[in-house]
């Protein structure tokens, strides 16, 4: 470094595609800062994956309960709402001083604010220029604007997984993970009164269209009002309570509860950064970056969610991070991200898992395959746990065996598609999956009859 910069690199996004990278460069000798505005460890630490899965693990206790009543489990689940958001505070609260301590110790200088590009190797940080050789993006994602009448009485995603008190009724604005999600959690946590309003005709537009009909049933069942074609038009507050107003095919309707859940989904969270000053392009999906992850400004890369790369799940952006780092260690595009099969889970109870090609997408590509489907809530996988949803379709080329896309509901859906990602990535046929013998009795056990 020249006495021009006051670091080699600023990484901007203290989450899952940044901390890596901000690591490496440091371990590499290099004077490295990370910035963020808000407390370090990112979405999905903070505000997303692991809390929402702390909370689901509390109302997978209701569930199970559920699911065995009459089968010997004597006992009846409830959920204490303060407890369980204590519970997951015990995790979130921790995280950020963790991981700034962390990174100190690695060699990286950590701050704090709004970083705006003010040239293509500056940015304005609370009243100072710092000028470094080298940027990495890495913001994320936030709540999609939906420019709606009474949209500041929504409540967000974020607040949603640290209120204080469990809403009694309480409508989901939008049909995909955080929706449903969310909903399973508030339902089974007591809430009298749990609408989801979803604009399509059906929740989980990228799964499934048979394993979400399973859900759709699996979630009316539990008491969630699962309106579609349901298009918000405004939100009201009136004699303290919050009033939607919804368009559908057959009218006006208007849903009346305590709370709104902001669930329409994310959009990158660049707006602030004032990507024109540094060259940097960018477009609805987000920043324009090459295989190599790197930007229109050669000097600035990005990953992750605000990057207009792959699909924006966390384990995606770590490895966007990890491209990122070796090209910029090695000066000059050495790497570039390749995107193996990767699975993708909805955690609502039953869960739905995929990963690969959908039908629909098969055939687009003039694949011939078979397709095999079945409903095994009689198998002893889900039996054994009282499951009312269960069941797979996996689709087996012609000719090789190869599996080209598997999507399952039901219990151990989020660990069997993690070996159904693994058997795709490495290649395995359908037949060598068949020959391979796992522990039994177990979730994995099943894949054998799955393909």
């Amino acid at each position: 470094m020249t006495d021009k910069y006051d670091y080699d690199l600023i990484v901007i996004g203290a989450g899952t595609g940044g901390n890596g990278v901000a690591r490496m460069a440091a371990a590499a000798g290099w004077k490295v800062a990370s910035i963020d505005s808000l407390p370090y460890g990112g979405t999905c630490a903070l505000r997303g994956c692991d809390p929402k899965k702390m909370l689901i693990a509390v109302t997978e206790g209701v569930d199970w309960a559920q699911n065995l009543m009459g089968k010997g489990l004597a006992a009846r689940a409830s959920v204490d709402w303060a407890e369980m958001i204590a519970f997951k505070r015990t995790f979130t609260d921790a995280m950020p001083p963790k991981i700034e301590a962390g990174l100190e110790t690695a060699g990286v200088t950590t701050l704090h604010g709004e970083a705006r590009f003010s040239g293509s190797d500056t940015i304005a940080l609370n009243g100072q220029t710092l000028r470094a050789k080298h940027f990495h993006i890495a913001t994320g994602a936030r709540p999609m604007t939906l420019n709606i009448p009474g949209e500041d009485l929504l409540t967000t995603s974020t607040e949603f997984l640290d209120l204080p008190e469990r809403p009694d009724r309480v409508a989901f604005v939008g049909g995909g993970f955080i929706a449903m999600e969310f909903s399973h959690i508030a339902r089974r946590a007591g809430a009298t009164e749990v609408t989801v309003l979803e604009m399509m005709d059906r929740p989980l537009g990228n799964f499934d269209p048979d394993l979400v009909a399973m859900l759709v049933d699996a979630t009316t069942d539990l008491g969630i009002d699962l309106l579609l074609g349901a298009k918000v038009l405004k939100v009201e507050k009136q004699d303290g309570a919050l009033v939607v107003t919804v368009e559908r095919s057959g009218g006006v309707e208007t849903v009346i509860c305590d709370t709104v859940v902001h669930a329409t989904g994310r959009v990158p969270n660049i707006d602030g950064l004032n990507l024109e000053a540094a060259g940097v392009e960018h477009g609805p999906r987000g920043i324009k970056v090459s295989p190599a992850m790197r930007t229109t400004n050669p000097a600035i890369f990005a990953a992750g969610d605000c990057a207009d790369s792959g699909p924006n799940l966390t384990p995606v952006s770590a490895n966007e991070g990890r491209v990122a780092a070796k090209n910029l260690l090695a000066g000059r595009d050495d790497r570039s991200v390749d995107y193996p099969p990767i699975p993708s889970v909805v955690f609502t109870l039953p869960m739905v898992a995929t990963v690969g090609l959908s039908e629909a997408a098969a055939r687009d590509q003039g694949l011939k395959f078979d397709t095999q489907s079945k409903k095994t809530e009689s198998w002893y996988s889900s039996l054994r746990v009282g499951a009312k949803w269960s069941g797979y379709k996996v689709l087996v080329e012609h000719g090789t065996g190869r599996i080209l896309g598997a999507h399952l509901i039901g219990p151990g859906a989020e660990e069997q598609i993690n070996l159904f990602a693994m058997a795709m990535g490495t290649g395995l046929t359908a037949n060598q999956i068949k020959a391979m013998i796992f522990a039994y009795p177990s979730y994995a056990s099943d894949l054998g009859s799955m393909v």
